[in-house]
Order: structure tokens, then sequence, then C-alpha cells
């Protein structure tokens, strides 16, 4: 199948190259001309394990080619994916307008049908929004399907070529039967491909993304009371995970959640109930409750210290949001840091990718020094704190932590290293609900 993808992002270049690792001949179109220039190159401008590999293959073998051209990728094309940004407006909104002007541009561009494909992450009515766009524009007749991605940063090429499942909001036929034909070597394995109407597929995709939300803000509320009353999260969490009405996955607590996804998707839901006369009071207190969390560990910094920690220095390590990924947006880090060196604190970071990404939002200061090792962190500061779960950071030489940290501390923002073991080496352990 000949398949254009509007956008070069996360979800437009994963899904780009997931397709043409299938045989489809995939052309992805970018108004960036320098980022299309390196795609060519075989440069990717994120990092996303497996992608590089399967974009490079993919364009030596001919099928996968990038462009800014629209005229070039909608006259070959079959199939339209639009895979685009729609960041969080002002008002909690997710912001169309670039879905708007691409659908604008395609519209002037068609000559023969096509099917239009809903990738990125929309509120509902937005398969509506483009099918009005393009019966105004034009009188070729389109298909407008919803079809989103659930792509888990750091693993994204996994789950795109085997998803749990496939969901596809279509109310024509040959769309439907297009969509299964393209998505049918992904669920070999008879993973489901679920058909339903377009407003409920969009729906679908906010609504997994805010229950994911909320079990982790569930969690990180059941550490706070830990805290309080003596209990250890990490054994509770095992307890409740074992129920097979609840499962394992999404319970670890920790200094709360960021990313693209999580927050702005919260937000627009929020935003869409509100529009239609319903306040969504969990979400709400999701989110309140959320960026309270962000600041978790700097109130145990903060109780440890006294109330004062001006002038005393603080290894970091991570900084992007989640492990396997550069992706600092709403990353937690960026709340900890602003708040200690407001306080009068110097910190000492490091994250095994990130770094170049939390420079363009934290430049370097005297205040704030970023490391390429991160036991190089560790160097004249007075103790350490975990943001990020790298494996990286899992299995440290104690001993040499020991002996550089001044004070001895260790603030585990992850829960990712054994109390017991740590106290073994002289080490003061705060962890997230641990005892």
């Amino acid at each position: 199948m000949n398949i254009a993808v509007i956008g070069t992002g996360y979800v437009g270049l994963v899904t780009g190259a997931g397709l043409a690792e299938t045989g489809n001949n995939v052309i992805c179109v970018d108004i960036d001309t320098v980022k299309i220039d390196r795609l060519k190159e075989g440069i990717i401008p994120i990092y996303e394990p497996g992608l590089e590999e399967m974009v490079r293959f993919n364009t030596k073998e001919g099928r996968l080619g990038f462009t800014t051209q629209y005229d070039e990728a909608v006259a070959k094309s079959q199939v339209i994916f639009l895979a685009l940004a729609t960041p969080q407006g002002d008002d909690g909104s997710a912001d169309l307008s670039q879905v708007r002007i691409a659908s604008e541009w395609i519209a002037k561009l068609i000559t023969e049908p096509k099917v239009i494909v809903n990738k990125s992450t929309v509120p509902v009515g937005t398969a509506d929004m483009v099918r009005d766009i393009f019966q105004k524009v034009t009188k070729v007749p389109v298909e407008v399907v919803s079809n989103p991605e659930f792509l888990k940063e750091g693993s994204a090429v996994q789950d795109f070529m085997k998803p749990d499942r496939i969901v596809i909001g279509a109310s024509n036929q040959e769309a439907i039967d297009t969509m299964r034909d393209l998505y049918e070597p992904f669920v070999r394995t008879g993973n489901p491909i679920y058909i339903m109407d377009e407003r409920s597929a969009e729906l679908t995709k906010y609504a997994a993304n805010a229950m994911l939300a909320l079990r982790i803000t569930f969690m990180n509320e059941i550490a706070n009371i830990c805290d309080r009353v003596g209990a250890d999260v990490d054994k509770v969490r095992k307890g409740i995970g074992s129920d097979g009405r609840i499962g394992p996955q999404f319970l670890f607590p920790g200094v709360g959640f960021g990313g693209s996804c999580f927050p702005k998707d919260v937000s627009a839901i929020i935003k869409t109930a509100e529009e239609n006369g319903y306040d969504f009071k969990t979400l709400r207190s999701v989110q309140e409750v959320n960026k309270k969390q962000k600041q978790i560990i700097v109130e145990k910094v903060l109780g440890h210290y006294g109330g004062n920690v001006k002038g005393k220095t603080f290894a970091l390590w991570g900084l992007s949001f989640k492990p396997k990924t550069d992706d600092v947006r709403d990353a937690p880090s960026i709340d900890i840091i602003k708040a200690l060196t407001s306080l009068g604190a110097k910190v000492h970071a490091n994250d095994p990718v990130a770094t170049p990404s939390m420079m363009h939002i934290l430049p370097e200061t005297d205040m704030l020094r970023y490391f390429r090792r991160n036991l190089r962190a560790l160097e004249n500061a007075d103790a350490l704190i975990v943001v990020t779960e790298w494996n990286e950071f899992r299995n440290p030489d104690f001993k040499l932590v020991a002996s550089l940290l001044n004070d001895k501390v260790v603030f585990d923002g992850r829960n990712i290293f054994d109390p017991e073991r740590i106290k073994e080496f002289g080490l003061t352990y705060y962890g997230i609900g641990r005892r």
C-alpha cells in the first residue's frame, strides 16, 4: 500500500517506519527542512530504542522516504496519516491548529478518493472537524478514520510492531477494510482489532491515559499514607497487584508523572467534559495530587536538613520523565531542580540521554551543572537524589557512593534501591512510602 504520514515526531516516525517494515511504501512529510534533510541522512531527532535502525534499513530498501512537499506525498498515497502535534492550549484543551492546517492543504491537493487517518491524540469530534474541512474545500470524496496510537516512549517500536490491540473508528466499510488490511500483519498472533465509531475511538485514547494517570496518582497517595503510618508501599503494591481485578502494572509510586501524554491528555479530557457540562472531579484531583507529588522529594530534603539547604549540593540522577527516552516535557526533575536552586542549593545533574534536551529548558549556571557520568556528579555533593529509574542507576558501587557524599544521604524518588542494603554502607535512606 502507498502511504503518507504527515508529521515526523514520535508518533509519525514510529508509524512511518513500522508500516514500511511490513512492506508498504511510506513517505513522511514535515515542513521542517532541516529535520527532513537529517532524516534522509539517517539522523533521528529523538531517542527511541530501535527506531534509528528501522528508519535506516527501510530508507535503504527504498520503502521509506522523507519530503517537505505535500503535493508529492498526497499524489502518491492511498492512505494519509495525520500524526501532528496537539499541544495543550492555555485553557487546557488540545490545540488542533496543525491538524486543521494540514487537512486544508491536503484537501486542496487531492484529485482522487483518499482515506484520511487521525493518528494523533485528538479530542472527541476531531474526525467530524476534519471531514467538514474536506467537504468545504473539495468535492473529491474522502473517508476520515480515527486510529489512536498507544505507544509508550521507550518502547514505542515494540508497541507498534506488536500491539496489544488496534482501535479503528470508522463508519465506511471500505475504509474499515483498508485499515484491516494495513494492520493485519501486526496482529497475526490474535490480538484484537476493535472497530467502533469515530467518537468512541477518540475517547478511548484519552480514557486509557487518564486511567493510567489515575492509577499512578492513587499509588502516590497510598505511599504518602505509608510514610505517615509506618507501612511499606512496596509490600502494599505487591499485595494489591496480585489481585486479578487490579493487576501489577502502573502501581509504582514516585515523584509524579510527566511527559508529553499524561499531563496533556488529562487536561484535554477535563476540558472536553467541561465543554459538555460535566465536572470531571476525579481527574481534577489527579492534577492537583500530581503537582504536589513533584515536590515530595524536596519536602523530604527539607525535613532532613531542618528546612535549610542553602549552600548544600545535591547530585541528581535522572532528568527524563521516564527511562529510555530523552523527553523532559513536564518532567518532575524540572520542578525539583527549580525548587532546590531557588532555596540556595546547587545541583549536579546526570542523565544517560536527556541532558541536551534539559539544557534547552534549564541552561547550565553556577547553581546547576551537568555531568556526563553519574558517579562524577557525586563529587563534592552532600546527598544524592534519584528522580528517574534508569537501569544504569539501579546497582551502583554503594561503597563509592558513600565515600563521595559529604552527608551520606540518599533520597530515592523511584524506590529503586533496597533500604537495608543502603544502610549497610552507612547511608541514610529516604524513599517514597517506605520504612
